[in-house]
């Protein structure tokens, strides 16, 4: 039966499952949106095009699978291009489908033309500029594929009006042969005996859990594998929720902003097992100082991260779950090993927090997130956005077993955590998810408060508020010889008065007492609720 190249398309993502899609329309875009009406397929409206990419990016992390959102041509399309970066950086599955001027009017500047498959070339795993109506099917089947497969990532497709009203027969292929892209799933077995061998004689192995972990699905392996060997573990940022915060073999987050026992471990330990984590600058800022004293272990899907920051002893290309399974059978034959002399060094650097007494009017923002931790449920999602704010979050929440962290790690980018939540929630809506931002990096996105409203999304919205860009003043303070500038946020509206206006209930912590309060509220409130915390405006990241 013959279709119009747009029910087809719209054909293309229930044929892929998809329930859920992220967007807004244009011109270039309305015959396709014009198809969706006629599917089941629940159309979330963003109020910004970059919030859609952020809503899919959430949407994939809680079910693992491809996610989508939509934009128009020129300025909807470019407009995405931050979320794409965002995604990309954190191998997330996005695919991005974007309108564009009819064929005959590409490359003469046409209204609203942008060259978008040109533009977010360096950020995507692949694009399609769709030129014959009848490659449709072939190009969403290959498009969910490579976006979900291998390394994940984004997938833009972009397709001419005049494309999107041909008419067109629909055969959706079964499966997907594409020359040159041939992902790698088990690891090399003569490699896994040798990286077995070498945790096997450490004295002093441990582990850093990276995002790759929960791309690959990995959890329950990396538990099981510490588990059997005994083995200390840590993460990266994108590796937090891994483990739950009280299991003995966990010690926290490395990096320049992690703690001290993390970083304690990487120092004394004599083989480190990296898995699906890059060793960015952030988590490692010495990588020669760790290579002249430890033997590295690296277990990547992507070739090119192995080796590309740190020097390997033990390259170990593949899927992080299969090769995890390889290690475990191995280590399941010889049965349990006792490094518990080696977890008791570790256990002399942890430190408890301690919180010293608020300023007037304001409130601890980590001793809230802790307070926080402890109300909500087991299996909470919690977004956080960048800044202050996130390691407050990384180093603060103490994440039971079944949580998740969501926050953007490669790139960094303000206004994520609040879309994410509206997406992450959308794709769990039995489990509580919490935003957790910066007054600055709120109101990047704060308009999504009205997604939220209007298709009922109930998230739980914290807002940690200093009146300050916190990061970057205090690096000018540290950094600069307390040269501050552009950093002050005089001018943001009432957060209470703006939820009021969108109909949301909120509550303003200014003490112990709101803290306490408010924090059981966010834990008892079903429907959307806006919790504001008021912080010192000189209080620091770590």
């Amino acid at each position: 039966m013959k279709m119009s190249a747009a029910q087809a398309m719209a054909q293309c993502l229930l044929n892929e499952g998809v329930k859920v899609v992220f967007g807004y329309p244009g011109a270039a875009i309305c015959p396709f949106y014009d198809a969706l009406l006629d599917t089941d397929i629940r159309h979330i409206l963003v109020r910004h095009e970059a919030n859609g990419g952020h809503e899919a990016s959430g949407y994939a992390r809680i079910t693992g699978r491809p996610a989508v959102c939509i934009a128009t041509s020129g300025p909807g399309a470019v407009n995405l291009i931050t979320a794409i970066a965002t995604a990309y950086a954190d191998s997330v599955p996005i695919v991005c489908i974007t309108g564009q001027v009819s064929r005959d009017q590409i490359g003469s500047d046409a209204f609203q033309e942008a060259d978008i498959t040109g533009s977010a070339e360096p950020f995507i795993k692949h694009s399609y500029l769709v030129s014959n109506a009848e490659d449709i099917p072939r190009i969403f089947k290959e498009a969910f594929y490579i976006a979900g497969s291998g390394r994940p990532g984004p997938v833009l497709i972009d397709v001419p009006m005049d494309v999107q009203k041909e008419q067109i027969e629909l055969e959706y292929p079964e499966k997907v042969s594409i020359r040159g892209y041939k992902p790698t799933g088990k690891g090399n077995y003569i490699q896994v005996k040798r990286v077995y061998a070498a945790l096997k004689e450490a004295e002093k192995p441990l582990i850093c859990i990276g995002g790759g972990v929960f791309a690959s699905r990995a959890e329950n392996e990396i538990k099981r594998l510490a588990a059997v060997m005994d083995i200390p573990v840590i993460t990266t940022m994108m590796g937090i929720s891994v483990f739950a915060a009280d299991d003995p073999l966990y010690f926290g987050m490395i990096g320049m902003h992690g703690v001290k026992s993390a970083n304690r471990a990487v120092n004394e330990c004599d083989t480190l097992l990296l898995v699906g984590a890059r060793v960015g600058d952030r988590a490692v800022r010495t990588p020669l100082a760790l290579e002249k004293n430890t033997k590295i272990i690296h277990i990547d899907i992507d070739p090119a991260e192995i080796g590309k920051n740190i020097r390997v002893d033990h390259p170990l290309v593949g899927d992080a779950k299969l090769v995890l399974q390889q290690l475990l059978e191995l280590a399941e034959a010889d049965g349990q090993k006792d490094n518990s002399q080696w977890r008791q060094t570790l256990d002399a650097f942890r430190k408890p927090a301690v919180f010293s007494k608020a300023k007037e009017g304001t409130a601890d923002p980590r001793e809230f997130i802790g307070l926080l931790s402890q109300k909500m449920p087991a299996d909470t999602v919690v977004c956080a956005d960048v800044g202050q704010n996130q390691i407050w979050t990384c180093t603060g929440y103490r994440f039971k077993e079944g949580g998740k962290l969501i926050t953007s790690g490669g790139m960094g980018t303000m206004g994520y955590a609040l879309p994410a939540a509206i997406g992450a929630k959308l794709a769990a809506p039995d489990r509580e998810v919490v935003a957790i931002c910066g007054d600055g990096a709120f109101q990047m996105s704060m308009m999504e408060l009205a997604t939220a409203v209007q298709h009922d999304v109930p998230v739980k919205i914290v807002v940690m508020t200093n009146t300050r860009l916190g990061m970057v003043r205090e690096l000018q303070t540290n950094g600069y010889n307390d040269r501050q500038t552009a950093v002050f946020l005089d001018g943001s509206p009432d957060f209470i008065k703006l939820a009021a206006a969108y109909g949301i209930k909120a509550i303003r912590v200014t003490d112990e007492d709101s803290m306490r309060s408010a924090a059981q509220a966010l834990a008892d409130e079903k429907g959307i609720m806006l919790v504001e915390v008021a912080v010192d405006k000189d209080y620091p990241t770590l």
